[in-house]
């Protein structure tokens, strides 16, 4: 192969042999996003040619749409299966498929097949994408890459998994955004001219961003001027680096050079992009959108473009990163939906998305390639999904999928009107046993989420996350203020603070990545604090100083043993003494994420005063499995028997010590789940505030004491089982339950 000798049906054989296969088939991509099947050993040597699969259909075009292999020990089974008669392969249960792809493009499937049930080893996953690869070279030696490239513009439904960033369901037209063009002009005539029209630009971009970021930020809280709080804790990053010497004096010394200034924005900004792009901190990596953002911003200004395109109702923004102030401005024209090829939940993009409301992805590879504008797309950010396929992007999407989605979108409008009339009801269960329902957050700017939804409070604030999003740590007076505004808007409704939990995959700009093979479970949070106890006595003296008097509820993270959390209760105890007035009542509590600390139940509940259970920390660690890898989406379910005995033991030895116990996860923000864990006992839970009332719902339906006696059947019963998740939520769609 690596030779270019000899030709597919050759080809396939050989891997068949060698794999010892009793099927290998190659498909290719021709013109419209069509899979044809091009060789064969095993299946019907007539199919050759006449078996055709659109890119997303079935599971060798879902292998071609995703470009990820998959690898399934009962294939038939899979909901991705069609059935394709003339190929004869009704034998044959498992299957290994992997994508064909050169130069990022993919030119065909490469699959194998077994009669017996099984699942491919890893060695055996390997080979094949070794194989697949020298088969690309093949493909493109034979003319595969032109035959794919005239498919581009095809009309063919694509699909794209991706990661949901701001929940939602979105049906409409898409906006294609970042296709940049170079300078019209290379050169300069005169350097000395174009540094003035460079000046005059950069104070048009200054003044368009003040304006943009006055108007366009969210409302958080009228009464305490959020929206203002909100601007410097987002957007104070995004403007210095817009006004950042560093920067525009390599644009200038470029223009001196002899470039043009268009010319000199877009040398400096490929310079940075390609330094960027090597920077291995996810953090620092978000940032080149701000970048791009500001270049854009720059030469907009310079080439005098104030037109802006126009936005049809409902669209869905493609783009391959967004910086924030893009977001504010696309967001000010009508869309409804973003899309991006690059992003994290952690980015200042991700952030302002979830608090404009709009639904936002992140993570769809390939999809400014195959997106031509004006194409309709769904994009499908549903809270509760695991793993890559949890969201997805449909273009172009059939007619029937399209009017299905639609539907779900009428349901989904009709559930939320249903959901606000909630909103000032008390939260109670069917029976009439009350659950504390409170918020997670972490900016100011959320903080109009307390009332909209009707919170009892906050159940953890993550005071890491404003510090995150302006690129540095604010000194003690700037702290006390932001939580002193936490805390006038809460109105005496209780409010958690967390401490700092950086380290791990959320480090500060200009922070060294220390050497750790994981990071997860390395460096980071409370161990941060206690070894650099001056960072942390600050953020607990400003926390004092917000509370002015009042009642103040903190908790430490990532503790590990009773002596830590007894080290840092000592710092803050230290800090209390000092500052004048007191608070009126101290709470002093831990979230419960490291396993080791369940095993010191009775020395830790005899020191804390609460205790909050992180579920995301605590599943990975107790499962071994990163959240963040999806292959391992499966294995790590909140609705196991280990987890649920857990939670069973942590509340009855938590209800005899009398210490509250609360679950602030993810987790607690599905509906299935948060049913679980009220039916165990636990009467607070805290979530993303677009989950609080979809769950106020599902327990205003729930029948408590009957749902009690059906968990501690099915404990009983299906102790073994990986997860009891399936007869939980048989049980609750019998009841029509809203999850």
């Amino acid at each position: 192969m690596a030779r270019g000798a000899g030709p597919l049906p050759e080809l396939v054989r050989l891997i068949a042999g060698e794999l010892v296969s009793e099927v290998c088939s190659i498909y290719t991509l021709r013109p419209g996003d069509i899979l044809e099947l091009a060789a064969t050993e095993g299946l019907r040597a007539d199919a050759v040619g006449r078996t055709r699969l659109r890119v997303g259909e079935g599971i060798v075009g879902l292998v071609a749409a995703t470009g990820s292999p998959l690898n399934l020990p009962d294939a038939q089974n899979h909901p991705a299966f069609a059935y394709r008669p003339e190929t004869g392969e009704e034998p044959y249960v498992s299957m290994l498929a992997v994508p064909v792809r050169r130069a990022g493009r993919t030119l065909g499937v490469l699959s194998v097949q077994n009669r017996a049930l099984r699942r491919y080893d890893a060695d055996e996953v390997e080979v094949l994408e070794t194989v697949a690869m020298l088969l690309a070279e093949v493909l493109a030696a034979a003319g595969a890459e032109d035959s794919a490239e005239e498919g581009l513009g095809a009309t063919m439904p694509r699909r794209f998994p991706a990661t949901a960033i701001a929940p939602g369901l979105v049906v409409g037209p898409v906006i294609v955004h970042g296709v940049t063009h170079g300078p019209r002009r290379l050169l300069a005539d005169d350097p000395q001219a174009e540094l003035g029209r460079l000046n005059d630009a950069v104070e048009a971009m200054q003044r368009g961003l003040d304006e943009l970021i006055a108007a366009g930020l969210p409302k958080a809280d009228g009464r305490n001027g959020a929206d203002a709080t909100a601007s410097r804790e987002i957007l104070d990053a995004y403007r210095m680096v817009a006004a950042d010497a560093g920067w525009l004096k390599r644009v200038g010394d470029a223009i001196r050079g002899g470039l043009s200034a268009e010319a000199a924005v877009h040398r400096v900004t490929s310079d940075l992009r390609d330094r960027m792009r090597r920077v291995v901190d996810p953090y620092l990596r978000e940032r080149l959108a701000d970048l791009e953002d500001l270049s854009g911003r720059l030469l907009a200004a310079l080439n005098g473009d104030g037109q802006p395109v126009a936005v049809p109702p409902g669209a869905i923004l493609l783009a391959r990163r967004l910086g924030p102030a893009e977001l504010l401005d696309w967001h000010a024209r009508g869309i409804v939906g973003v899309v991006m090829e690059e992003g994290s939940a952690s980015g200042h993009a991700a952030i302002l998305a979830r608090a404009l409301g709009i639904t936002a992805a992140a993570g769809a590879r390939g999809i400014l390639e195959t997106a031509e504008e004006g194409d309709e797309a769904i994009l499908d950010a549903h809270e509760g999904g695991s793993g890559a396929m949890g969201c997805q992007v449909i273009l172009r999407p059939e007619q029937d999928v399209k009017q299905a989605f639609l539907r779900a979108l009428d349901a989904r409008s009709a559930r939320e009107a249903g959901w606000a009339a909630l909103r000032d009801q008390p939260n109670l269960t069917m029976d009439g046993t009350p659950v504390r329902l409170m918020l997670n957050i972490g900016l100011t700017m959320e903080l109009a989420q307390l009332d909209a939804t009707g919170a009892e409070g906050i159940g953890l604030f993550r005071t890491e996350i404003a510090m995150l999003a302006r690129g540095a740590i604010a000194d003690v007076a700037e702290q006390a203020a932001v939580y002193a505004r936490v805390l006038d808007a809460a109105a005496g409704r209780p409010v958690l603070f967390r401490t700092m939990d950086l380290g791990g995959d959320k480090l500060l700009p200009g922070s060294a990545r220390p050497e750790e093979e994981n990071p997860a479970m390395g460096w980071r949070s409370l161990r941060i604090g206690l070894d650099r106890p001056a960072l942390l006595r600050r953020q607990l003296r400003a926390l004092l100083l917000a509370a002015n008097g009042h009642e103040l509820s903190v908790m430490f993270p990532m503790v590990a043993n009773v002596a830590e959390f007894r080290a840092a209760r000592a710092l803050l105890l230290a800090e209390a003494a000092k500052v004048r007035p007191a608070p009126a009542r101290l709470n002093v509590g831990t979230m419960l994420e490291v396993p080791a600390l369940l095993f010191q139940l009775p020395a830790l509940l005899r020191e804390v005063d609460f205790v909050s259970v992180g579920t995301n920390d605590l599943l990975q660690f107790l499962f071994a499995a990163d959240r963040g890898t999806p292959a391992l989406a499966g294995r790590y379910d909140l609705l196991s028997p280990p987890v649920i005995d857990l939670l069973s033991t942590l509340v009855e030895q938590t209800r005899a010590a009398g210490v509250p116990l609360s679950v602030c996860g993810e987790a607690a923000s599905r509906p299935l789940e948060a049913m679980t864990l009220v039916g165990l006992g636990i009467g607070a839970l805290s979530m993303p505030a677009s989950g609080l009332l979809p769950v106020k719902a599902m327990l205003a339906e729930l029948d408590l004491p009957a749902f009690r006696q059906v968990l501690a059947s099915i404990r009983r019963t299906c102790g073994a089982e990986a997860s009891v998740r399936e007869p939980i939520a048989a049980w609750a769609r019998e009841r029509g339950l809203p999850i």
